[in-house]
């Protein structure tokens, strides 16, 4: 999708009543004597092939990452350490998660403004990602986005 091209009709964006189609997705998790053990696989516990991964940690007490949105490039959230928020807005309705359990992720499509804050100093954030880095995939300033997205400031 060019950075002009606007996504689909609202009506189709909004069935979930989510921001953009994105869900919390819950991961296989087992416990015993030994501890806990989740996992995932792409393409069944993820609805895409993750080509990329990333992390974040140490982040300083009332800073954000991410604000921006991503042309193409599918994402899912996990907080492997610690907590933290996720604010989401596609233009038509902005959502705020809060990430805390290790065998559960969000899944952010494409075209949907993210920012994630609220990170508890003991937090990581691990990040599946569709595609490899493209410096091209990003709308980085929020009223250009809602411009294109042909929503309206949350």
């Amino acid at each position: 999708m060019s950075r002009t091209e606007k996504p689909g009709p609202k009506s189709e964006r909004e069935k979930s009543g989510d921001p953009g189609n994105s869900r919390l997705l819950e991961f296989p998790a087992f416990t015993d004597q030994r501890g806990t053990l989740s996992f995932l696989e792409a393409g069944r516990h993820v609805p895409f092939e993750v080509r990329r991964l990333f992390y974040l940690y140490d982040v300083p007490p009332g800073q954000k990452r991410a604000a921006h949105a991503l042309i193409k490039c599918h994402q899912c959230l996990i907080a492997i350490a610690g907590n933290l928020d996720v604010l989401l807005d596609d233009g038509f309705m902005r959502k705020t998660y809060h990430l805390d359990r290790r065998n559960v992720g969000l899944y952010v499509p494409a075209m949907v403004w993210r920012e994630v804050l609220n990170f508890s100093a003991d937090a990581v954030c691990l990040v599946l990602a569709s595609e490899v880095f493209d410096p091209d995939d990003y709308y980085e300033d929020y009223e250009n986005f809602i411009k294109v997205a042909g929503g309206k400031p949350g």
